[in-house]
């Protein structure tokens, strides 16, 4: 049975707020995924596929993703 911890990791990207700051707006027009907010970070779900391009589309706009 898979590791959960691996799963979760593709699925998701979590992020400080002002990470985003300016491309919020471009992740949800472009991926089909769900945008996360708490007071100090966002989490984006979607689908393996989704977040990979993502986390591609981001780290092109100089967000570092680990």
């Amino acid at each position: 049975m898979p590791d959960p911890t691996i799963l979760r990791d593709s699925t998701q990207i979590v992020l400080p707020r002002c990470a985003l700051d300016g491309l919020r707006d471009g992740v949800r027009e472009r991926f089909t995924v769900t945008i996360v907010e708490t007071d100090d970070h966002y989490r984006i779900i979607g689908s393996p596929v989704e977040i990979k391009a993502a986390s591609n589309f981001l780290a092109r706009n100089g967000v570092a993703v680990a």
